[in-house]
Order: structure tokens, then sequence, then C-alpha cells
């Protein structure tokens, strides 16, 4: 299931690979899934999105997160309910489709067709799964500001780097230039940590080349070099 869904499984090594399966087995045993919106759920959705979100721990072994406790698997996008301020102690409230989201303390919720298209698809820059779960880290110290727990040298770092990069896209948009991260990136410091984690497994040569210390920021955290096995 992983060698058809997911592309990026064919880089690893034979002992990543026996990583990657036991943190699977964990990762679907201590979860709730359910299929939605009429969807029958399947061990191979269930593989291909557990393969996905733990290719991101891949560099720690043994750890596994408790959280989200419960993933919501839709057969396309879905409609999400949005209220939206605007002045005065009054508020809008619409609906918007969307593709996938995480919530702190709440379920992951994602798009079936949306998740297989990101593992068979390893060079476009964008992965749901990788995206959503960038978020589940970021979130660990309960807070999603771009900054998930860190450690050592790199806690001193990760903020000066993160805010200068986040700044200069933000620049690098007005002046209507092209950029690798993209505009979703540049909507707060969370979408950026989450946008830099897909192009950081799927286009690391690209990011490595154009941010070499964003790229090297998220080596660190994630303990891995996309770089030296993408094929």
């Amino acid at each position: 299931m992983l060698y058809a869904n997911f592309a990026q499984y064919e880089w690893l090594t034979v002992e990543e690979q026996q990583l990657l399966h036991d943190a699977v087995r964990i990762f679907i045993a201590e979860r709730w899934w359910e299929g939605c919106s009429g969807l029958v759920l399947t061990e191979e959705m269930q593989v291909t999105i557990a393969g996905q979100a733990c290719m991101l721990l891949l560099g720690h072994p043994g750890v596994y997160l408790g959280q989200p406790q419960t993933v919501l698997v839709y057969p396309a996008e879905y409609l999400a309910k949005e209220r939206k301020p605007v002045g005065g102690g009054a508020a809008v409230e619409s609906e918007s489709a969307r593709y996938g989201e995480a919530w702190q303390g709440g379920p992951m919720i994602l798009s079936w067709p949306a998740v297989l298209h990101g593992g068979q698809n390893p060079y476009d820059g964008e992965n749901l799964v990788y995206h959503e779960f960038a978020h589940v880290l970021d979130m660990l110290d309960f807070s999603a500001d771009g900054s998930p727990p860190l450690s050592g040298d790199l806690a001193g770092s990760w903020e000066e780097i993160f805010s200068r990069e986040h700044k200069s896209l933000i620049e690098s948009l007005r002046q209507h230039e092209p950029t690798l991260l993209g505009s979703y990136a540049a909507t707060n410091r969370a979408e950026f940590f989450a946008v830099s984690t897909e192009r950081f497994f799927e286009q690391p040569h690209d990011l490595r080349f154009m941010h070499p210390d964003l790229y090297h920021a998220l080596q660190q955290f994630y303990q891995q070099d996309p770089v030296t096995r993408q094929l």
C-alpha cells in the first residue's frame, strides 16, 4: 500500500522503511478513525495517511505522538463553518470548502483524494498530510505560532530565522516576485512552518538553494536530510 500510494516510501533505506512500518502500526492503533459523508474507511486509507504523517517523525525513532486522537476522512473537499468579526461585537458566519485542517486538542480532518494526490506526487511541493501534521507538531506547546517545541542551539536560532524568512516572503510577494513558498505561507507563522515543511520534504533541493538557513533549521528539527534521499 505504501509503495502504491506514498511515492517517497521508495526513497527510504530498508532500515528507515522498517522504522516507518513500526510507527505506522502504532499511529493507526492509537487513534479513532472515522469515514465521513458516506466514506467507507479502509485499511489502505489508514496506512496511506499514517505513512505520510509518520514520515515527519522518522528522524526521531521511538517518538510517538498522542495527538491527534481522532482522524476524520472525507470522500472529497468538505464545508467548514467560519465566523469572521466585522466590528462592534458583530460577526458574519459563512462556509468555506477545505481539504484538511488540524485543531489543538481536536481531530485531524482530511480529504482522501487530496491525501492520495499528495502521496503519489512527491515533487510538487504540496502534501496535505505533511501540512496538517506540521500544524500538530507546532501545537505541541499549545500555541499555533510556527514554533514547535525546540531545544538546544535550535531554540535560539529558530525565531530569528523564521521571522526573517517570513518577512522576506511577505516583501517578495508585495514586489510581485516569484517565490518558492507561495502566498499561503505568508498568511501567518503557523502556515509558514506548515508550507515550509511541505517544501522541505518534497522540494528539498530548491529549498536548500533558495533558503539555506530555513532548510538547515528544518533539517535540525526533523533530524532528516531529504536532499540525500530524493530520487
